[in-house]
């Protein structure tokens, strides 16, 4: 087993990763760039490095300097979390050559199932079902226009080494080709260094469900159950929950079968997952493979009652899986919410910011992993992601109600997060009947900019801003003004406005 792990990452993965150490025995090393100083994964190590500035190539994204950290503090492992350099087969075998081993797949592995195009040439020949379309690069819009019209409109066009939405165009007709070709390609060189864009076929209305799998490094590969992601907002994930409301029993199995069998394909290793796209027949396709840990991996954990992180640390480590697929129930359900630093008003921009006050959910079945803390600033300079509010209960419906308790509990003072539309997401009557697809949330804010967004808990709002007051005199007054006043003033002012918000006459 491991000694020392240098965790190349930053936030609440980073954490995530360090408990795990931590219970595992093993010593953690962090690195941090000039903006994460202060950061939580900085103070949760045993061991901290400072990488460079704030800009993520010359820090989280700079491979010599993150091997002669592991090299000075004597690491014999590093662990890449998720983003940055998790997905980078060039750091898995710089990795191995300066003799540290990766918690991730083989650089081959990650280098065929890194292209989207490449994956889909070789799940072609695996025999793996996968969306109408083209499995190279679009060398024309010529060469597109004949793709298309075998295909069928409408289409999307998607970057080959692509994700998070980037490199993404929907197509509709012919006359929209040219344009959002060169559109995609574009997008595609400045995300990922590579213009590379392929055709697949636009499946209307389809569910995003992803199947997680496991394998060690003597061919013994399982799934573990599958995730429904279709909670999206600009092809990005926002909400996840498991089991899917969508997949029964049989499959299942098949999903499951299949994302085993791309697996061995791609002669994986570690945690891995297989996207598909699923139609309204419950058809489903192979999308693509992340090789690397998800960010939503806590909902299959809470299902499962598997920690992902110490078994990818055991398979890196030279162990075989203490299991078979038999051995594994899934029990319960489980639903997350990613919480960002954004703001809902403002089409959801970035907020950094000093947190100025953390009220923090607890109780039944709830799983919080955060990277933040009262008084840290959080920086403009990466994803804006803060936290992970996981629900855990017997059924969807108990894991609904306890979400929501939580959410209600949650406050972030100083900055702007996406707490509230989690609450919307939650009372919406098609969520509640599980009649989703990846359009929903779309749908679901178009709706409020055309009626205006209720948020239904505002007493709770109005509870936790007058905690916020008396513990900041500084801060603005209940009613939104100025406050002069002092401390006494706003308890005042926070005593009525309690009052109002539910307490019952005559009970002191």
């Amino acid at each position: 087993m491991f000694k020392k792990i240098l965790i190349a990452n930053r936030g609440e993965i980073a954490v995530r990763v360090m408990r795990a150490c931590r219970e595992m025995g093993i010593a953690s090393v962090a690195v941090y760039s000039d903006v994460d100083r202060a950061s939580l994964h900085v103070r949760k190590a045993d061991e901290a490095y400072h990488i460079g500035p704030a800009a993520a190539t010359e820090s989280y994204l700079n491979i010599p300097k993150i091997l002669e950290v592991a090299r000075v503090s004597g690491a014999d492992a590093i662990h890449p979390g998720y983003g940055f350099l998790s997905e980078n087969p060039k750091f898995a075998q710089a990795c191995t050559e300066a003799g540290v081993k990766f918690i991730g797949p083989s650089a081959a592995s990650m280098e065929m199932m890194g292209s989207k195009t490449r994956a889909r040439q070789h799940m072609e020949k695996a025999g793996v079902p996968f969306v109408p379309g083209t499995s190279r690069g679009l060398q024309s819009v010529a060469e597109g226009d004949e793709a298309a019209a075998r295909i069928g409109y409408p289409i999307m066009l998607k970057a080959a080494a692509g994700g998070g939405g980037k490199g993404m165009r929907l197509v509709a007709n012919p006359q929209e080709l040219k344009s959002a070709l060169e559109a995609a390609r574009s997008e595609a060189e400045r995300s990922f260094g590579d213009s590379e864009v392929y055709i697949e076929k636009f499946i209307v209305n389809p569910r995003h469900i992803e199947m997680q799998v496991l394998a060690d490094e003597y061919g013994n590969t399982v799934w573990l159950g599958e995730r429904e992601c279709s909670i999206q907002r600009r092809h990005q994930k926002v909400m996840e929950e498991a089991p899917s409301p969508l997949v029964d029993p049989e499959m299942r199995r098949k999903m499951g079968e299949i994302a085993v069998r791309v697996a061995k394909a791609a002669n994986y290793a570690n945690a891995g997952t297989i996207e598909f796209l699923c139609d309204q027949e419950k058809n489903f396709y192979f999308l693509e493979m992340n090789t690397r840990l998800q960010v939503e991996h806590p909902v299959t954990e809470l299902i499962t009652g598997l920690d992902l992180v110490h078994l990818q640390i055991r398979i890196a480590a030279g162990e075989r899986l203490p299991f078979t697929q038999d051995d594994i129930q899934i029990r319960g359900h489980a639903m997350e919410c990613r919480i960002y630093a954004e703001d809902p008003d403002n089409n959801y921009f970035p907020s950094p910011g000093k947190i100025k006050l953390l009220l923090t959910p607890a109780g039944p079945g709830i799983r919080r992993d955060s990277g933040m803390y009262e008084g840290w600033t959080v920086p403009i300079d990466y994803d804006p992601l803060l936290a992970k509010l996981i629900g855990y209960g017997t059924d969807r419906k108990q894991t609904m109600g306890r979400l929501m308790r939580a959410l209600n509990e949650y406050f972030v003072g100083g900055i702007k997060t996406n707490i509230s539309l989690f609450r919307r997401i939650l009372d919406d009557p098609d969520f509640q009947a599980g009649r989703l697809d990846t359009g929903f949330l779309d749908r679901l804010l178009a709706r409020e900019q055309n009626y205006g967004a209720i948020d239904s808990d505002k007493n709770v709002a109005a509870i936790a801003a007058g905690v916020f007051a008396i513990l900041d005199p500084e801060s603005i007054s209940l009613d939104g003004s100025s406050n002069k006043t002092g401390l006494q003033g706003n308890r005042q002012s926070v005593s009525s406005t309690w009052k109002r918000a539910g307490r019952v006459e005559g009970v002191q």
